[in-house]
């Protein structure tokens, strides 16, 4: 598995267009390893947010901060162009570093 140490920003789908988790990290392969475990407790896990779907590498935790809360505020559909600038088939990022697909996707083509 490949691991990534740099500070991000990520965005987590249920599938596309489902529902949008935000956050940061130092470590996105752990991070993303628990989610997908459901070892963390809250709203990833209530809601079945498991899919990367954008993330953004920063040179330090506080620029990560600060562009994750910027996103925060951002409006749904704002959201939803930054994922499908880079990523507009809504594919599941996490594989790239080793995951193993998700079993249900309910991604569904427009």
């Amino acid at each position: 598995m490949r691991e990534t140490f740099d500070p991000c920003a990520y965005l987590l789908a249920s599938h596309r267009n489902g529902t949008l988790y935000i956050g940061v990290t130092s470590n996105l392969t752990q991070r993303l390893h628990q989610h997908r475990e459901g070892l963390i407790e809250g709203f990833s896990s209530d809601y079945g947010v498991h899919r990367l779907v954008w993330f953004e590498q920063h040179a330090t935790m506080e620029h990560a901060i600060v562009r994750e809360k910027r996103i925060k505020k951002w409006n749904r559909a704002w959201k939803i162009a930054l994922i499908e600038q880079d990523n507009p088939e809504w594919r599941d990022l996490a594989v790239d570093f080793g995951f193993e697909p998700l079993a249900s996707s309910r991604i569904v083509r427009r």
